[in-house]
């Protein structure tokens, strides 16, 4: 049984997208996914989801560089909605860079992010996750 149910993947690269549907499957992982080219569609889901008051992702597989709103921009836009949601959503960056700037920066994140991985995620980050 999965901690999470609802999970909003959060990442501008399709063939991330078709991994980790096909990880989720392989690893009988039961959630509902759902995919966002970058940043600005997913916080336009949240806040449609608080204007509706329906339940918010349980989790959010980020990636920190995409087009149009950027990891770190969705994160900051997601503070300012998040005072008015009670539910914690658990968020993890998910990103291929490995620059110092960009872990450094994520510590600043820490009361927002659980963990950071790196790309590709392999079934074993899955599990972690999971």
């Amino acid at each position: 049984m999965s901690k999470f149910k609802d999970v909003f993947v959060v990442d501008d690269d399709k063939v991330y997208h078709f991994i980790i549907k096909k990880l989720l499957t392989k690893n009988n992982i039961d959630v509902k996914p759902s995919f966002y080219l970058n940043g600005l569609e997913a916080i336009e889901e949240i806040k449609g989801k608080i204007k509706l008051g329906t339940s918010l992702p349980d989790l959010i597989l980020l990636d920190i560089n995409m087009p149009i709103m950027d990891g770190w921009q969705f994160l900051d836009e997601l503070k300012k909605t998040n005072n008015t949601v009670d539910k914690n959503t658990t968020i993890y960056l998910v990103s291929s860079s490995d620059s110092v700037s960009d872990i450094n920066k994520a510590k600043e994140y820490q009361d927002q992010i659980k963990d950071f991985f790196f790309k590709p995620m392999t079934a074993q980050d899955l599990c972690k996750i999971f």
